[in-house]
């Protein structure tokens, strides 16, 4: 059966004056309900609120753009966690949270979100719940019920019920007080993948820091892990597989470039130029490789196991530079020098390859 991975912007779901929300949907994407994948974004102007919601999924944020608030409340928590966000951190959202996010400042506030729809209500899409809002789970209930859950009178429940005639983002007015965030509410929740430790660094070549459970705890019931890489101009990301039957999903923060895709029976399943704003996603087994445009090439990703396992197939750390020479020779019918040179190659580099001299 033919896949169709060719790399899509997304389309506005609702939006207000505060701001909008963003998914891609499966329709085009094919690829999300197949690996039972989700993914949108959140944009929001300066007093934007995205009211208070938990979703049918466990997910990571990624901030983009801007800087703002969210607030964050675990399961069976009393309390909530605020922190405050900035582009390039990373947060791990668990089934059951209930989260809010809030954009005080002048810059556009962007957050990408990535998750697994295995328990979804529908496959390769996010369902959220609201709490307030004309669309939320007050405003369904009778006022007989909300009286009597909250211990109201009628009257109460009906001015409370009807007092928020927004839905999902709303715009509040300035000078709104809301919570103040709280460094220590951070702690394995949040992480910066812009000032974090690099996991990888080659120079002219490219950086990647990786979310795992070590570095941000809450990954572990999630239940995915998720990069960060950057790879300069004109540099080579070596071709590899998730050799722990993961999905690749891939989101372009910035620049452009190159990728393809080799799939089963030896098929280019993919040759596509990707750019700032495109997500695709790879499929389990399938070999994929990237080459940046001169401007470089920046992309988070997610991977559907919560500490990934990858194999390449180039570089210092290529499965054939584990195989033995008579193995090499007689799987590419070649003759010993030959083998030679193809194993005396790339033997310093690693992952990612700097442009040729």
């Amino acid at each position: 059966m033919d896949l169709d991975l060719s790399p899509k912007l997304p389309s506005e779901v609702y939006g207000s004056d505060g701001g909008s929300y963003f998914a891609w949907s499966p329709s085009e994407l094919p690829m999300l309900e197949r690996g039972n994948i989700g993914a949108s974004k959140l944009s929001l102007q300066k007093n934007g609120l995205s009211l208070p919601r938990y979703s049918d999924s466990s997910k990571v944020a990624y901030v983009l753009q801007g800087s703002g608030t969210a607030g964050i409340v675990l399961p069976e928590a009393e309390k909530e966690k605020v922190i405050a966000i900035k582009k390039g951190d990373a947060i791990a959202l668990p089934f059951g949270v209930v989260t809010w996010w809030f954009n005080n400042k002048d810059t556009e506030l962007v957050v990408l979100f990535l998750g697994t729809t295995l328990k979804a209500h529908k496959a390769g899409e996010f369902t959220d719940f609201f709490l307030t809002g004309s669309n939320g789970i007050f405003t369904a209930f009778s006022t007989e019920f909300v009286g009597r859950a909250w211990d109201l009178e009628q009257n109460q429940a009906k001015s409370l019920v009807a007092s928020q005639t927004g839905s999902g983002i709303v715009m509040l007015k300035d000078g709104t007080i809301l919570p103040e965030p709280r460094m220590a509410d951070r702690d394995g929740i949040a992480l910066n993948c812009e000032e974090a430790p690099l996991d990888v660094d080659i120079k002219n070549g490219g950086r990647v820091v990786v979310l795992n459970t070590q570095n941000l705890p809450l990954v572990g019931e999630v239940g995915f892990g998720a990069d960060l890489v950057r790879l300069d101009g004109s540099a080579m990301c070596s071709p590899g597989f998730s050799c722990d039957s993961a999905y690749q999903v891939t989101y372009v923060i910035r620049g452009s470039g190159r990728v393809q895709v080799v799939g089963a029976d030896g098929k280019r399943v993919l040759e596509t130029t990707v750019k700032a704003g495109f997500l695709f996603i790879v499929p389990r087994f399938f070999v994929v490789s990237k080459i940046a445009d001169n401007d470089g090439l920046e992309w988070f990703s997610i991977v559907t196991t919560p500490n990934p396992i990858f194999s390449h197939l180039a570089g210092r750390t290529s499965v054939w530079k584990a195989l033995s020479p008579e193995v090499l020779q007689a799987s590419f019918n070649v003759a010993p020098d030959v083998e030679k040179l193809f194993t005396s190659k790339r033997t310093a580099d690693a992952i990612f390859f700097p442009p040729p001299n």
